[in-house]
């Protein structure tokens, strides 16, 4: 697959549909893309002043939040810690025991005020809450639509580094709609291939630098026209690509 495909920009069905035969053979595509995001967010924790690596983890129900975790339990294995806020019906069982088991502590109850004191003397927030397994509106529902407004006023600046997990939550991942809050990300970290909502606004303009993890889709997505062509509108984002 050439860094010209990779940096298309391709729908969730599309994506999803390359997937398949690959989480059917057993590969563990989950694993490969929590590695790559642990790699990511060393990067970033290695340009910060402070001496610590403290993560806060903002954790949806879907792979996202399992990827979050995953790469969590990785981080906390170099001496990071890590808080992890649960915002689903449900949690990724294995990420989350493997996240807990490393040392992650657990906000509970899910309190927005507390979780906005945690992550305000955090250094990196990873937003696993949605991904393209969203319903057909991305926006957040309550209580991550809460948390996210809490913590609007906390990152950036000289606060907690946003990390994106695969795309910022709330946003459309074929359109790039944001319906409604949604943490603006200082690096999205995405698997397999590019979203398409990454490469349009107003989610190109919430994604900050895009890095793409490329965890072997590329024989599955040769077959399906992008969404939006390599290279993208006007303005669009760079795509930094590794593995």
């Amino acid at each position: 697959m050439t860094s010209r495909h990779l940096t298309a920009g391709y729908s969730a069905a599309q994506i999803r549909e390359a997937e398949r035969p690959l989480l059917d053979a057993g590969v563990p595509l989950m694993a490969r893309a929590a590695a790559g995001l642990a790699a990511v967010v060393r990067e970033v924790l290695s340009a910060r002043p402070s001496g610590t690596a403290r993560l806060v983890v903002l954790a949806g129900s879907g792979s996202n939040g399992g990827d979050a975790l995953l790469a969590a339990a990785e981080l906390l294995g170099d001496g990071c810690t890590a808080v992890v806020v649960p915002l689903g019906g449900r949690i990724h069982e294995a990420g989350l025991a493997a996240a807990v088991a490393a040392g992650a502590e657990v906000l509970h109850p899910v309190d927005p005020e507390a979780a906005a004191r945690i992550a305000a003397g955090a250094d990196v927030v990873l937003d696993g809450v949605l991904g393209t397994g969203a319903a057909s509106s991305p926006a957040l529902r309550s209580p991550a639509r809460e948390v996210v407004e809490g913590l609007l006023p906390v990152v950036g600046g000289d606060g907690p580094v946003v990390v994106a997990v695969d795309l910022p939550s709330g946003v459309g991942a074929d359109d790039g709609a944001a319906p409604g809050p949604v943490l603006p990300a200082a690096v999205t970290v995405t698997f397999g291939a590019v979203k398409a909502g990454l490469l349009l606004p107003p989610g190109r303009d919430l994604a900050g630098s895009v890095h793409l993890v490329d965890i072997g889709l590329g024989p599955g997505l040769r077959g399906h026209r992008p969404l939006v062509p390599s290279g993208g509108p006007p303005g669009t984002v760079q795509v930094a690509v590794g593995s």
